[in-house]
């Protein structure tokens, strides 16, 4: 999952049917008897028709046994390391037997569990349910679909048997597409009848995992492909000119296997779908799956240079999960029904040393240049050093408690609670330590790349998993470098940590510095999401139409009372904009005067003075004399372009 996405809070854990029965609530578990079989699949029908008015029908046949039985909606999604199954965008739901009603029942604790008896001699129950798929309450973001594209994510689909597991129970998907439009999906395709696509019968964990894109507007782009295997970049936009990809950007995503093969020496997916839907109504996102990602961008992502700038990550990031997070996963991550409860105190390791490879490929493949790394490194550098949470909260509670800090990535004061994207940015810089610490004592003859080959194994297989646990991760360490790797994560990752790693670096050849030169990053991410951080001067951040999002312990601003929510009207007496608060900030610099703001709040105004004299600060990595270009070496192509 990308760092930049909001999910839901943590739930109540699911329970199960004999438990809800008897009084007694047990642990949900995988031990049932799975009903539907390869032989006797759940069919699932997508009526998607209408996606382009926001909502869809979903039926499904669900193998059954008479007597009490209970069917439940996905809760847990892996990729979102969360409860967050979307329960308020379902409706009208409706429960039958061979074409008479069955009444139903919602479990009194597990609201994610359906209780029904089903007659003597029905062997299988139709479940019919309205899938509102801009109900607010959408599995990372709140929009899934406009009048020309969709995303469908089959989780939010179906229902199934109560605690089976989903590599054994069976579903056979289709889905009726609006007329005209087009599709993408790592699904195999059985056939297609005018508007409906019949896909084959798979396990459900395949068919969760395997969203579907659609849309009015589409590309289908070969980025690469060696025998029977392929990747593919199937983009679906709100508008046709938002598909005309220049060929540089195009030439770029198509290093993207061979570099990440180069990286992990290995492939565990047979055909890879990057999913891409660029519209402005829908969520920025990127969520993992093993064959295909789910990325969601603005219109504009693949044609305005800028985007790829700030965010070229995104899809590299994906496709690396394939292989770190997908193919080699957490113990504890690791479930085999979507009700059982994910531990996500790996994701250390899951998702922020693939925050580090996902930048990494992007650089190598020339999405980015690889010069620009060290300027990028200094952005992440600077977040992480002026967080005030980090004095109180170590890195393994964030990741420990994620599916509680997703929920919090936009409420007030982050700085201090600290948020799930913090495990992103500092496990980039924990990861590239990592790898600076094995180029260094190895004179770089290894690298992290060594790691990689070592822990994604050198062989090629379909979509299989292969847990990991923090021990094997430092064993694997140990044997491509002899270090104390338990004592390095121990103090990093386990306790307070009040600066970010600081040796990488040093050891890459670089120093950290401060001056009013603009960083590009810093201007680029400005300018595409409309926003303007003066986190580093004035110690507030500011959003769209000038509100404050958060602001710094200790800061100037924080000096003067200023707060999250208040709206900046004016600075030293002129209209708020960011070029007039860069010129008052100059100023002030120069004549030692507060800047005064008016700022709105609930209807009131305030005057607020500012204390801060010290001009514009942009952060910047420059060269240490003498020393060898670590940074360089790192980001450089692998493999032959």
């Amino acid at each position: 999952m990308k760092r930049f996405l909001t999910l839901s809070c943590l739930g109540l854990a699911a329970f199960g049917l004999c438990g809800a029965y008897a009084g007694i609530i047990p642990e949900p578990n995988a031990a049932a008897l799975p009903y539907a079989t390869q032989s006797n699949p759940e069919t699932l029908v997508v009526d998607a028709s209408t996606a382009g008015r926001g909502f869809a029908t979903s039926t499904m046949h669900i193998p059954v046994r008479p007597g009490p039985f209970t069917f439940v909606y996905p809760e847990w999604i892996p990729g979102y390391h969360s409860p967050s199954g979307p329960l308020a965008d379902i409706s009208q739901l409706k429960v039958s037997a061979n074409g008479t009603p069955l009444a139903w029942r919602r479990d009194k604790v597990d609201m994610y569990a359906f209780h029904v008896d089903v007659p003597h001699g029905v062997d299988s129950i139709k479940v019919q349910f309205t899938v509102l798929l801009n109900g607010g309450q959408s599995v990372g973001g709140n929009v899934m679909s406009t009048p020309n594209v969709a995303v469908i994510s089959w989780t939010r689909m179906f229902f199934y048997q109560n605690d089976i597991n989903y590599h054994h129970y069976y579903i056979k998907p289709s889905i009726i597409l609006p007329k005209g439009w087009g599709y993408g999906t790592a699904l195999t395709t059985v056939s297609r009848v005018g508007q409906r696509v019949n896909f084959a019968e798979e396990p459900l964990t395949y068919v969760g995992d395997s969203p579907l894109d659609m849309g009015r507007y589409y590309k289908k782009v070969l980025l690469w492909h060696q025998g029977n295997a392929h990747q593919w970049l199937d983009m679906f936009a709100d508008a046709p000119q938002d598909l005309d990809v220049p060929a540089k950007i195009l030439d770029a995503y198509k290093n993207m296997t061979p570099e990440a093969l180069a990286l992990y020496g290995s492939r565990h997916w047979y055909n890879y779908h990057a999913l891409l839907t660029l519209s402005n109504k829908i969520g920025f996102e990127g969520i993992e799956h093993h064959q295909s990602s789910d990325n969601r961008a603005p219109a504009t992502f693949m044609t305005n240079p800028k985007w790829q700038l700030v965010a070229g990550d995104l899809i590299t990031h994906e496709f690396s999960h394939s292989w770190n997070g997908k193919y080699r996963r957490p113990w504890d991550l690791t479930t085999d029904n979507y009700q059982i409860p994910q531990r996500t105190d790996l994701l250390w390791v899951y998702e922020g040393m693939n925050q580090y490879l996902g930048d990494l490929l992007s650089f190598r493949c020339g999405i980015r240049k690889p010069s620009e790394y060290p300027q990028y490194l200094a952005v992440l550098y600077s977040q992480m050093a002026h967080e005030p949470g980090r004095d109180t909260t170590p890195l393994i509670d964030l990741t420990t408690g994620a599916p509680y800090y997703y929920m919090t990535a936009n409420g007030q004061y982050p700085s201090i609670r600290r948020t799930a994207g913090d495990f992103y940015t500092e496990g980039e810089l924990l990861w590239l330590d990592v790898d600076t610490i094995i180029r260094a004592k190895t004179h770089d003859r290894k690298s992290l790349d060594t790691f990689l080959h070592l822990y994604s194994e050198p062989k090629l297989t379909g979509p299989i998993t292969k847990t990991y646990t923090r021990a094997e991760i430092e064993h694997l360490l140990n044997e491509v470098v002899p270090y104390n790797w338990h004592a390095f994560f121990q103090r990093h990752v386990y306790e307070v940590a009040k600066l970010p790693p600081t040796g990488e670096i040093k050891r890459a050849g670089w120093r950290l510095v401060y001056n009013s030169k603009p960083n590009p990053f810093v201007v680029a991410d400005e300018q595409m999401f409309h926003v303007n951080s003066q986190w580093l001067t004035y110690g507030f951040d500011i959003g769209r139409g000038g509100k404050l999002t958060d602001v710094r312990e200790w800061s100037p601003a924080w000096k003067a009372a200023m707060a999250p929510g208040m709206k900046i009207e004016s600075v030293d007496g002129q209209r708020y904009t960011p070029a007039a608060l860069k010129y008052v900030m100059v100023q002030a610099e120069h004549t030692r005067q507060p800047t005064t703001f008016i700022v709105s709040k609930d209807g009131w105004f305030h005057t607020i003075e500012v204390s801060y004299f010290g001009g514009p600060r942009y952060p910047h990595l420059v060269r240490i004399p003498g020393t060898v270009n670590l940074l360089a070496k790192i980001m450089a192509p692998h493999a032959k372009h």
